[in-house]
């Protein structure tokens, strides 16, 4: 489930925005995609939950994989469902249950990991790890953002697609050096209610599940 989550200048065009650069000691700020990305992370506060559509392409664009992720987000907290993978998180530690091989995997949580199937907590700390840049904005006011690595990464971008004027984020997409691509799209996002419990694996409910805890 771990995806290691920087540019090609467009023209601007349709309904535009223009990009206003801060500078500072740690050189230029992007304050207009700094203003949609705050808008789009407050869209995820509180306990939210979302699907997450990824689609993985070749360099030739041909689809190479397609699944379905469920997500259940309260920062700093997470719950993803993926086939017969699952991954809760509580804020401290991340429990990995592989539903086939019964054994379910503990790990302390680590600020170093990015996972692109989890947007909220990629829009909370994306300032950490990236340089975003506002590219341009969309007739139908979807406004394009790249999140460029500040370390070297396996990738040189992501590019956000957002809904401008609400801060919804619509779609993600991974350019990887080789050319291939991953596409991210949600839906179904909504605004729900959650319990501590949601947030950890139930051991004492799956007594025949394999624990391996590697804090």
């Amino acid at each position: 489930m771990k995806k290691t989550i920087a540019l090609l200048i467009a023209l601007i065009c349709g309904l535009q925005l223009s990009a206003q650069l801060t500078h500072t000691d740690k050189g230029a700020v992007d304050q207009t995609a700094a203003a949609i990305l705050k808008k789009a992370a407050a869209k995820m506060s509180g306990t939210v939950s979302f699907s997450v559509t990824v689609v993985t392409l070749d360099a030739d664009k041909k689809e190479s994989f397609r699944q379905k992720v469920d997500i259940l987000y309260n920062a700093p907290r997470y719950r993803v469902k993926a086939g017969s993978m699952e991954i809760y998180c509580d804020g401290k530690a991340v429990w990995q249950y592989n539903k086939p091989n019964k054994e379910v995997v503990v790990n302390p949580i680590s600020e170093a990991d990015d996972d692109i199937t989890n947007p909220a907590r990629l829009l909370a700390d994306y300032s950490k790890s990236f340089r975003a840049k506002f590219i341009r904005e969309e007739q139908d006011g979807t406004a394009i953002i790249d999140l460029q690595p500040i370390k070297a990464k396996s990738y040189h971008k992501i590019r956000m697609f957002i809904t401008a004027k609400t801060g919804m984020l619509k779609k993600m997409e991974q350019h990887n050096f080789d050319s291939s691509r991953g596409v991210y799209t949600l839906s179904n996002f909504k605004n729900t209610k959650a319990t501590d419990s949601d947030f950890t694996f139930n051991t004492k409910a799956n007594p025949s599940v394999e624990v391996i805890d590697m804090r």
